[in-house]
């Protein structure tokens, strides 16, 4: 019985639109994540997987800690009883930093990422709010420092950035300076830095020159991310206690950088349809959704109800969602649609018939779930729990 069939068999009794996760999929997926990291300890991506007794599962199976995409979400998870949450990206929410402010077991729990003098401004702000609750015996604040970890090529007169335009903060001396201010912050702790390498950890391996970026990337930065710790401790006075790298695309890599004290993983656990292009891992898909056929309207045709849930980043088909069921696939002048979803067979295909359910992986990892209050857990062929996802549990962060 193939993948696609075992999830048919369990859902049958489900109307759909109808989420799942294969555990026997995601369980091997917790182990080959930290396989690949080699000892190192894996953070799991909270934007990645947006259910909670997922990211659960995942520290349970011996992840360490969570990054958060929101202040607002890590503030939620600490709350309900999560450890060590680092939130992945600045924030500027103002009530959110009121309520970490004010908040001894947050405090204690979260770290803040930072690349600006500003950002550090709005947490004085909030610091100073905050203040006569707590009187001087609040925790400090942890932070962390987002560094600029693409690569750059000096082309003549031209200079090539390769990678996300993420930091601002890019050379020794830059993260040294926001540092001293940092430490200088009354109710502020530096904890550590943090080198996202997008280009090497988000890009399939396409093609040759893809590989040669991925393998100039790595070799700079080694190099320059150790110039920055070392910097960074001259600077405080002390060695950072969190040195944060990588992605699911690039444990191995990232996992070998001699300062690197943690990476980062969450796509790798449901190995969405933009992970199939990558040859440092083998897919195993464990996340997928279910429609239902609601018309025939050809031979060699079929179009299902729902199934437009398209991937953010740039417009085109790498965004649409990949059709696991075999011998079906989206067609070129429709994709994905907001009700119905055409779907064409190839040759040799079994059909389908009005009632089938059909099988489709959403292009990125996480944002499946902000389309489902529940997800169904399946092993084998039958469903062991239904959970909430985030927004079933009437959370949206962004």
């Amino acid at each position: 019985m193939t993948q696609t069939e075992r999830l048919a068999r369990a859902t049958a009794h489900l109307p759909a639109p109808v989420a799942v996760v294969d555990l026997d999929a995601f369980d091997a997926n917790a182990a080959d994540l930290r396989r690949r990291a080699r000892g190192v300890p894996v953070r799991v991506a909270s934007k990645s997987v947006r259910v909670r007794a997922l990211v659960g599962r995942a520290l349970d199976a011996g992840f360490q800690g969570v990054m958060a995409f929101s202040l607002a979400e890590a503030l939620w998870l600490v709350q309900e009883g999560v450890h060590d949450v680092l939130v992945g990206y600045p924030t500027v929410d103002r009530d959110a930093l009121a309520r970490l402010a004010a908040d001894v077991r947050a405090r204690r729990e979260i770290t803040l990422m930072m690349d600006d003098v500003a950002q550090l401004a709005l947490l004085d702000a909030a610091l100073r709010s905050a203040a006569p609750v707590g009187s001087g015996d609040l925790p400090d604040v942890a932070v962390c420092l987002d560094v600029d970890a693409s690569l750059r090529l000096d082309a003549g007169p031209l200079q090539l950035h390769l990678g996300t335009r993420r930091s601002p903060l890019r050379t020794p001396d830059d993260v040294a300076a926001l540092a001293r201010r940092v430490e200088a912050q009354p109710g502020a702790r530096l904890r550590g830095l943090m080198f996202y390498e997008a280009q090497v950890a988000g890009l399939p391996d396409t093609n040759p020159a893809v590989r040669l970026v991925k393998k100039l990337s790595v070799a700079e930065l080694y190099g320059r991310r150790s110039a920055v710790v070392e910097a960074v401790g001259a600077a405080v006075g002390h060695a950072v206690e969190l040195v944060n790298s990588g992605g699911t695309g690039s444990l191995e890599t990232s996992s070998a950088g001699p300062t690197v004290t943690e990476v980062t993983a969450g796509s790798g656990l449901f190995v969405p349809g933009l992970f199939d292009g990558y040859r440092s891992f083998d897919p195993r898909p464990a996340a997928f959704f279910g429609l239902d056929v609601a018309r025939v309207p050809a031979p060699g045709w079929a179009t299902a109800f729902g199934g437009g849930y398209v991937a953010s980043g740039p417009a085109g088909r790498s965004r649409l969602p990949r059709v696991a069921t075999p011998g079906w696939s989206l067609t070129g002048t429709e994709g994905a649609g907001e009700v119905m979803t055409p779907l064409r067979r190839r040759r040799g295909a079994p059909p389908l018939a009005v009632g089938d359910r059909v099988w489709l992986r959403h292009a990125k990892a996480g944002e499946l779930m902000e389309r489902f209050d529940v997800v169904h857990l399946v092993r084998g062929d039958e469903i062991v729990e239904s959970v909430p996802t985030y927004r079933g549990e009437g959370r949206t962060f962004g």
